[in-house]
């Protein structure tokens, strides 16, 4: 990854967890891994990262304990991004707010929409803002409609996951795709440039580097070169939301996904993604770093 002045870059989006945790009844994904601290501080270190921002898995449900005790593992390293309903109390949101999380998520693939106008949401969503956290919301693109309005007249802050998950038969056409970005008229919207594997068919993404990509393919052989399929969608977000409302993420241990992804690969795409070295610095670093309340080594 490019450094930074400030010596930060960030990875916006990653997960930890391990086999023998208490699972979400309503769940579409069961990992028979484990994903833990001690490898993801690893994975920094060894591509140059100084930060990474925890998000909790949809598979965990709303019990965050987890999350909260590899925040508190690395204080200085992690933010969290958690899970909670309407129903949590003001002492548990200062607990995980203590414990590093800056952002509760909505993880809606495959569940209905909630009515965020409904008074215990609106509740909820007061006092998310009153802890300057975001909203985090994972859903498809041609679904954003359903809760981007709620959110943003309640004043949150929010973040789109994984290039706001346009269909993978549209891509950018996808006319949920072209509803994000006029979000960015707002000035409320931020956007997760991570898990291209998720939007992008592996037909549409293998390897069609030649002399004038950006850069080259140098990760294990077998991994589609996200870095083609993802550009046109990031330089249409980049042109919307400018770099200081884009962040990168690695999306690991990309579950369901690890065949078609890794570190070194996910470090490499943003690379394809964006051409500028001084717009990937503002993404890897300033974005996230006023976002997620992260301080330089200088400052803190």
């Amino acid at each position: 990854m490019p450094s930074s002045p400030l010596g930060v870059a960030v990875d916006t989006h990653a997960h930890v967890f391990r086999q023998g945790l208490a699972l979400a009844d309503a769940r579409r994904h069961t990992p028979d891994y484990d994903a833990t601290l001690e490898q993801y501080l690893a994975l920094l270190d060894a591509h140059g990262l100084s930060h990474g921002v925890l998000v909790q898995p949809s598979f965990l449900g709303t019990d965050n304990s987890h999350l909260v005790h590899a925040l508190r593992a690395a204080p200085q390293r992690l933010r969290g991004v958690a899970v909670v309903s309407p129903e949590v109390t003001d002492a548990q949101l200062q607990a995980l707010a203590d414990a590093g999380v800056v952002g509760m998520r909505l993880n809606l693939i495959g569940l209905p929409s909630p009515d965020l106008q409904a008074a215990d949401w609106q509740a909820l969503l007061a006092r998310v803002n009153a802890l300057a956290w975001h909203v985090e919301v994972h859903m498809q693109a041609g679904r954003l409609r359903e809760v981007l309005p709620a959110l943003l007249a309640a004043g949150c802050r929010v973040v789109v996951d994984h290039f706001g998950r346009p269909d993978p038969a549209l891509g950018v056409s996808d006319p949920g795709f072209a509803y994000l970005l006029q979000q960015a008229e707002s000035g409320q919207v931020w956007v997760k440039l991570s898990a291209p594997y998720r939007n992008w068919p592996v037909a549409d993404s293998t390897d069609r580097s030649d002399a004038t990509a950006p850069t080259a393919p140098t990760f294990r052989p077998g991994i589609p070169d996200y870095g083609v399929a993802g550009r046109q969608a990031a330089q249409l977000l980049l042109r919307a939301y400018t770099a200081k409302r884009l962040m990168w993420g690695s999306d690991w241990p990309h579950t369901e996904h690890r065949h078609l992804a890794s570190y070194p690969a996910a470090t490499q795409w943003l690379g394809g993604w964006i051409d500028d070295p001084a717009q990937r610095r503002i993404v890897l670093a300033d974005t996230p770093m006023q976002l997620f309340n992260i301080q330089s080594q200088s400052q803190g």
